[in-house]
């Protein structure tokens, strides 16, 4: 099912130069080789970053879009009006979608999670897609209340990075054939699994400096090439291992820009704290 949000979504990193500035000519150079962009997300470092950077980045990358390109834009935030000002801006300079997490400081109950999306979604003028990803929220929102959310008209899919095969298989059964409703895996290891069975696209750090990988995976699933898609997946944990195994996310993050840097992609510069 060719819904409008699918295929390979590239969760971007933020170039940086020494001065903790945005790298221009990295964004220039790196964006157009990816299928679709997606910035400020966790690969790129959002919740360190200030304004003044995310401002400028989200112009650079609406200037920057090639066609065919769907540009995401992060607007997680513990501020609403914060968000749905970031959401505002992004939507006037090109973005096609917007993406969310819930805020991470306070517990939240069920019921405040479906507050928060709710009136997100309802101040925004645009498409949201709801980002689970309890590793940095330390929150898992509920399918239940995701498919509850998923009929609201401006929610069009969500992004899950939680790495639980139960979720996996239910996300599936719940939304592979909902044609306004779009799901993407952000859990590398299950790419081909998720392709195969009806998952409309991926969300994967790897493609960062691989984006081709993933582009042929796709398309080895969706020729029901099971071969292929395992030959695939291989490679993608292999490479992932590369700058994931034994580290923590923050670790990892690092090390993803010093493997970048060594191919002339980008700066290895992180923002602090990471």
């Amino acid at each position: 099912m060719n819904k409008k949000y699918h295929g390979i979504v590239v969760p971007a990193i933020t170039p940086l130069n020494t001065d903790r500035t945005l790298d221009q000519g990295a964004v220039e150079k790196l964006l157009p080789l990816f299928p679709h962009p997606f910035i400020l997300g966790t690969t790129g470092e959002a919740p360190s970053l200030p304004r003044s950077v995310k401002e400028q980045y989200i112009r650079l990358a609406g200037r920057g879009k090639t066609p065919g390109q769907q540009l995401y834009v992060g607007i997680s935030s513990n501020c609403l009006p914060d968000s749905v000002e970031q959401a505002t801006l992004a939507f006037a300079e090109g973005a096609d979608v917007v993406v969310a997490t819930l805020p991470s400081y306070y517990q939240l109950s069920e019921t405040q999670m479906r507050t928060w999306f709710q009136q997100l979604a309802d101040e925004i003028d645009g498409p949201l897609m709801i980002y689970n990803i309890p590793a940095t929220t330390h929150h898992s929102i509920p399918l239940a209340l995701i498919e509850e959310l998923s009929h609201h008209p401006n929610i069009v899919g969500t992004k899950d990075s939680e790495r639980d095969e139960q979720r996996l298989k239910e996300s599936l059964q719940r939304w592979a054939g909902r044609k306004d409703f779009s799901y993407l895996l952000g859990w590398a290891a299950k790419s081909g699994e998720a392709l195969l069975n009806g998952g409309d696209g991926l969300v994967p750090s790897t493609a960062n400096f691989a984006p081709g990988l993933y582009t042929d995976l796709a398309a080895a699933a969706a020729q029901g090439d099971k071969e292929k898609v395992a030959h695939l997946q291989e490679m993608s944990d292999c490479l992932g291992n590369s700058y994931q195994s034994g580290r923590s996310l923050g670790e990892s993050l690092a090390m993803l820009k010093l493997i970048m840097h060594n191919h002339g992609l980008c700066q290895p510069h992180m923002m602090p704290p990471l």
